[in-house]
This record gives C-alpha cells, sequence and structure tokens, in this order.
C-alpha cells in the first residue's frame, strides 16, 4: 500500500482541539483525574481565595461585624509553547501500513499517515506536560513552572509543613515512617476530605509497594499483605496510606511528595482557543524531500489555590 503524498492538512477549531487535548490531557496525572483542569483559559485566570478570623460571636441587639473577611488570589496563566518537527516518512512508512493492514492489535489508532504522526507527536507532548506539571521550571525551553518549582519559591507555606527528604532517599526500610511524616505534618483543616492524595514520586510508590509485600518494619509481617508476598500488588491497583489515597505521579522528582486535595491543583490551558494549533506540512511538492513537518501550538500551566493547604516532602523552600 503506498503512502499518500499529499498529507498538506491544517486542522482548527474542533479538530485542532482533538489533537491538542489528545496531547496534553493524556498525560498520566491529568488522564488520571489527580489534579483539577481548568480548560478555555485564554490568557490568565485568577483563583480567588477567601479567609476569615472567628466568625462565630456573642449575640446582640444591633448588627455588628463579626469578622474580617480576607480576599487574596492565584493567577494561574498558561504559557504558549509549539512543536515544529520534521519527520521522514520513510521512518514510519512500514508502522503505517501495519496500522492500516489491520497487523497490530490497538483498536484505536488513526487511519490515515497525518493522523498517525500527529499521534505520535502527541505522545511525546504528553510525556513532557507530565514532566512540567510537577517539575517543569519555565527558565529551560519548552517547560513551564511545575508544583515543585511553584512551592519551592511560596514564603507563604507554613514551615512545619515542609518536610525534609530522609538521607539516603527514601526505600521499602524507612517510606513508611516518611509518608507518617507527611501526614503527621497535614493541617487539621484538611484532613478527611474526599479528594484528598497523597502525591509520591514514582520511587517512593515503589518502595511502598514493596514494603507492602513483606517487610517486617512495616507492620504486615515477613508475608506482606495477605501473606502474598511480593505478588499481593497488581499494576494499577489503588493504594492508600492511613486512609489516604496514594497517586503515584511520573513526572515528580524522586524522593518528592506533595499532600494536598484535588481541588487545590489547577492544570489550565486555552486547548479550543485560538492560540491552538495543529498542522501537517508535506514537503514534497515543495522541495522533492520525503519530509513532513509537524506543527502544533498549545498553552499550558499549572498554579495552587492555597498554599496553607499543601504539605511538601523532599522540596527545599528557598523562600523560607
Amino acid at each position: 500500500m503506498a503512502t499518500t503524498t499529499n498529507i498538506t492538512t491544517t486542522y482548527a477549531g474542533e479538530f485542532a482541539g482533538k489533537y491538542v487535548a489528545a496531547a496534553l490531557l493524556s498525560a498520566s496525572t491529568i488522564e488520571n483525574s489527580l489534579i483539577t483542569v481548568k480548560p478555555n483559559v485564554k490568557y490568565k485566570e485568577v483563583l480567588k481565595k477567601v479567609s476569615t478570623d472567628a466568625i462565630l460571636k456573642d449575640a446582640s441587639c444591633d448588627f455588628t461585624s463579626t469578622s474580617t473577611l480576607t480576599l487574596t488570589e492565584r493567577i494561574l496563566q498558561p504559557l504558549e509553547f509549539q512543536v515544529n518537527l520534521e519527520l521522514c516518512k520513510q521512518d514510519f512508512r512500514s508502522d503505517w501500513e501495519a496500522v492500516q493492514m489491520g497487523y497490530s492489535a490497538h483498536d484505536n489508532l488513526p487511519k490515515n499517515f497525518s493522523d498517525f504522526l500527529i499521534a505520535h507527536v502527541a505522545s511525546k507532548v504528553a510525556q513532557k506536560i507530565e514532566q512540567n506539571i510537577w517539575a517543569g521550571d519555565d527558565t529551560n525551553t519548552g517547560e513551564f513552572d511545575g508544583f515543585e518549582t511553584l512551592l519551592s519559591v511560596d514564603a507563604n507555606l507554613p514551615a512545619a509543613q515542609e518536610v525534609a527528604a530522609a538521607a539516603g532517599g527514601v526505600d521499602a526500610s524507612n517510606v513508611v515512617d516518611e509518608l507518617g511524616a507527611i501526614v503527621d505534618a497535614m493541617p487539621a483543616s484538611i484532613y478527611g476530605r474526599e479528594d484528598l492524595y497523597l502525591y509520591v514520586s514514582q520511587n517512593i510508590f515503589k518502595a511502598y509497594v514493596r514494603a507492602l509485600g513483606g517487610f517486617g518494619a512495616s507492620g504486615v509481617g515477613a508475608n506482606g499483605v495477605e501473606n502474598k508476598g511480593n505478588l499481593w500488588y497488581t499494576s494499577g491497583q489503588a493504594l492508600t496510606f492511613d486512609g489516604i489515597p496514594v497517586a503515584m505521579c511520573n513526572g515528580m522528582s524522586a524522593d518528592t511528595a506533595i499532600l494536598t486535595y484535588k481541588e487545590n491543583l489547577y492544570f489550565g490551558t486555552g486547548l479550543l482557543s485560538d492560540h491552538q494549533e495543529v498542522k501537517v506540512l508535506d514537503m514534497a511538492d515543495l522541495d522533492g524531500s520525503q519530509n513532513v513537518r509537524v506543527v502544533m501550538r498549545a498553552t499550558a500551566g499549572v498554579q495552587y489555590a492555597n498554599v496553607e493547604d499543601i504539605v511538601t516532602y523532599g522540596i527545599t523552600n528557598a523562600a523560607n
């Protein structure tokens, strides 16, 4: 089956949104609904925070203001990013033709070559977005400030809620104690929330799984959970610690964790705004080459609302 050479295509509106969504929302943190997504952020969105002092006072006959209300805000401002790639059709021809001929076991792969290329690019973008959400630094090309970066310079993060990482890192022998220290530092005001999560790096998650598989010091006995040893866990299985769901965040730095609730963490994107663009340009008619250029533009960024409701682990706060 010959590869179609005339694939110069501009996707706009609904189609651009579809492909950009595939790139941005396929990041595992977002795909698993671990944080709150705010779409259609054209430029900035203000996250309002309302706080009061003691609001309940003794009754009187007169109207007397009973509290001081303080309104503060944080700004969610997605940054604009682009993908400019030049790919050789020959490098993808055999894979794509196999898909077209039905050799693939996957159900949802695209049916034409331009969609195939975009799917390839989208998977790479999703991986980078996942890294940016947690450990991104906007001083680096192609990155926005992730939660780790934002929290490392926020002077309003209570010092008592900054838990230092274990010397030498987290492993199966100390992971339970380290997770316990995070929970112990949690403010009472958020304990018991239904959307509370312990967001942990991949190495901490793996250490916790191994500890529960049979490490005596973890309190589960030598044979681990249900006496199954290291066979107790199946990939994707939900984990909790002290009743709090433990979420593995693949983009988070090693030996790092954040405790807060889902509605406190936001991912913003234009998604369907005019900043979103997807193009596939076949260069064959222009320079006779077998190259295809893929262009994608999108916006993305993260922000939290209430830093007082966050516990950090392994994040050095330069502002405190």
